[in-house]
């Protein structure tokens, strides 16, 4: 078990690392970026995985290599086939969650399967309805479990397909935009930095909303005490 987790902390540590994301886009190419965006859109042991830093150091390698290189993609065949991942693997999450929710939900916490993650995103689904397939794009995690969430609700397919398909085109489009900007600019040089800003806005809906739910357990706690 502590080599499993030592090995999960090394590929995290990687994922999340500036020349990490160099070697998977230059290494891997189209093929890596397509796999994990799908990988962590559907497949619920892929939340860790660095979609939106990995979307924005590919919008920037679709203006240069950062080495002064041509462009590693073009920029239309980018957006076109990782917005199509982004959507099959929304799609492929929904299904698991039709088929194989509760199965899944009764599970106990494992390493790469945390309840609380899925009982967070059930909330957020709630919450917002459809929309929260759109605004889970943009949130860690939430993006990963929010789809199972909605096939395990039994959410009409076809409104799940229409928010789907403008949730995954609006994240893919918005973050590779986003690096083809930056890539013109001499923040292309400063990758480590664009990745840092780019974690910190990710992470901070879920950080606000845990500290949103600590301070609401903490108003419950007190009002409950005895006076």
């Amino acid at each position: 078990m502590e080599h499993l987790i030592d090995t999960i902390a090394s590929l995290a540590k990687f994922f999340y690392s500036t020349e990490g994301l160099r070697q998977i886009i230059v290494t891997g190419g189209l093929f890596a970026l397509v796999a994990i965006v799908f990988a962590e859109t559907g497949l619920l042991a892929g939340f860790f995985l660095p979609g939106d830093s990995l979307l924005i150091t590919a919008g920037i390698f679709a203006v240069g290599d950062g080495m002064g290189g041509p462009p590693l993609f073009n920029l239309w065949t980018l957006l076109g086939t990782l917005a199509v991942a982004g959507v099959v693997g929304d799609q492929v999450g929904f299904w698991l969650g039709t088929r194989a929710g509760t199965w899944v939900y009764q599970r106990p916490d494992s390493l790469l399967f945390k309840r609380r993650h899925l009982d967070a995103s059930h909330a957020f689904y709630e919450k917002h309805g459809g929309r929260a397939l759109i605004f889970a794009r943009f949130v860690p995690i939430f993006r990963t479990f929010v789809p199972f969430a909605a096939g395990m609700a039994k959410m009409d397919y076809r409104a799940f397909v229409k928010f789907n398909v403008v949730g995954g085109f609006l994240w893919v489009f918005s973050m590779i935009f986003t690096g083809y900007f930056l890539g013109q600019t001499p923040l292309a040089n400063q990758l480590h930095k664009v990745i840092v800003v780019v974690i910190f806005v990710s992470i901070l809906p879920i950080v606000i909303q845990s500290v949103r739910g600590f301070l609401r357990s903490r108003g419950h706690q007190r009002a409950s005490e005895p006076k």
